[in-house]
């Protein structure tokens, strides 16, 4: 029998790496949670999202990370997303100094709403993360 990285591709272990270098374990919570939708819907999100965009050699994951966050606060409709890859960004390097003017950024091109609700995810990221860091 077969393990389960044996039946993976490189691509999706590419991914699932990156995933878990923005937060330990989430490769496998996330993989589970979709999983349970449809099968190849993990597949999909993790080799695309993850293994072919974020793994791209072009820029490194700490700059990529704070595009990211830039981006998910000037949507404003995907708060979780923008939580996750704020404390992503912080695992990767990101000071909290700098994420705060990424989000600060935003007031300009996103509107102060979206500034606004980058703040309180912002706030909830560090906790999050400093939860995190304490208890390792």
């Amino acid at each position: 029998m077969s393990t389960q990285s044996e039946s993976m591709s490189e691509k999706t272990l590419r991914g699932r790496r990156l995933m878990d270098a923005l937060e330990p374990n989430t490769a496998e919570r996330v993989t589970n949670r979709l999983s349970e939708l449809d099968p190849q819907l993990a597949k999909l999100i993790t080799d695309y999202a993850f293994a072919d965009v974020l793994g791209r050699p072009g820029l490194d994951l700490k700059t990529r990370e704070m595009l990211t966050v830039a981006a998910l606060t000037a949507l404003g409709n995907a708060p979780s997303q923008l939580e996750f890859h704020m404390r992503g960004a912080l695992n990767v390097g990101v000071q909290p100094a700098e994420l705060l003017e990424v989000v600060i950024q935003m007031a300009i091109y996103a509107g102060v709403p979206a500034c606004m609700n980058g703040l309180t995810a912002y706030r909830a990221a560090l906790a999050g993360h400093q939860s995190r860091s304490n208890k390792e």
